[in-house]
């Protein structure tokens, strides 16, 4: 079974983690979100296709980002050269960016430059980049937009008050994106926050349209547990959207797009089939096992004669 799931933060790229297990890297395509990208110590830093890529290689900290047991020389070394540091990188973290960087610079496409990434740490599954032309996403809050990496540590813990995408206007999915996305037998949206996490994946010209066209049934996976997301701004970015709270939001976000949801409880009105299973990944158990049931909601749902989506 091929599968193309849609993946920002954490959950998404757990269980991009869960669904390497049972189906392989072979079948495996990850549609990573780029709008958190940013150009820091001059590099290009992908915050969510590594984090993805990351997970896959079974590198990830156990803090939730970066790699294990790295190490932070340059930013010490900066920090003592009277350098501010807001964003953290470990020297291996920021070694696999100047790839990336390096690639760019030769004039390859982000989706290249991220495939050196991939091999360099020896993942085989593929990891996309959403588009290959620059997508940011900015927040509104206290008054002052700012780059989302800026939202979420400089001003950590501020309501959202509006988002944006620059550039996404010119952006357009890329002929990987889209063939992962017709050769799919399950497309899978990742618990992920739907609106800039998801959101800015579905922006991008020709990728809601490729969804509406698929031969495959599109299954979202609730990022709520017990009503409440696991962690990061979730719940604050669906009320500024004005969607309602727990994993109704997710069936609203994405209604007329998705012909499933995976929830941990029932969700009266959602207007697709609902399987009700545990959404806490906290071990590779609970990975697979949340991956298993997603696929055999996709299995299911292919085998009706008509779906949600229209």
């Amino acid at each position: 079974m091929d599968v193309a799931v849609l993946a920002g933060g954490t959950g998404g790229a757990k269980l991009a983690r869960g669904l390497l297990d049972v189906v392989g890297a072979s079948a495996l395509s990850v549609i990573a979100n780029t709008g958190d990208d940013l150009e820091i110590y001059a590099a290009h830093v992908s915050p969510d296709p590594d984090l993805v890529t990351w997970w896959l290689a079974d590198l990830i900290d156990e803090r939730g980002w970066g790699i294990a047991g790295d190490t932070f020389q340059v930013m010490h070394a900066l920090r003592a050269g009277g350098r501010e540091i807001w964003f953290n990188l470990g020297d291996r973290d920021l070694a696999m960016c100047l790839l990336r960087t390096e690639a760019l610079r030769r004039g390859a496409r982000l989706t290249e430059a991220h495939a050196e990434v991939c091999r360099a740490v020896g993942v085989e599954a593929r990891v996309l980049p959403m588009a290959d032309e620059p997508v940011r996403t900015r927040v509104l809050t206290g008054g002052e937009w700012r780059a989302f990496q800026e939202f979420m540590i400089l001003a950590r813990g501020s309501e959202p008050e509006g988002v944006e995408l620059d550039g996404v206007e010119a952006a357009r999915a890329t002929p990987e994106v889209l063939a992962a996305i017709a050769a799919a037998d399950a497309i899978v949206i990742g618990p992920s926050n739907p609106i800039v996490s998801i959101g800015p994946i579905l922006a991008v010209p020709g990728i809601r349209e490729a969804l509406a066209a698929a031969r495959a049934p599109v299954v979202a996976v609730s990022p709520f547990v017990d009503g409440r997301a696991v962690k990061g701004p979730t719940e604050a970015f669906c009320r500024q959207a004005g969607l309602p709270p727990g994993p109704l939001a997710v069936a609203r976000a994405y209604a007329g797009l998705i012909d499933g949801l995976v929830s941990d409880e029932p969700v009266p009105d959602a207007g697709v089939p609902v399987q009700e299973a545990p959404t806490l990944m906290d071990s590779a158990e609970a990975r697979r096992a949340l991956a298993e049931v997603t696929l055999e909601l996709a299995s299911e749902l292919r085998e009706r004669p008509s779906r949600a989506r229209g």
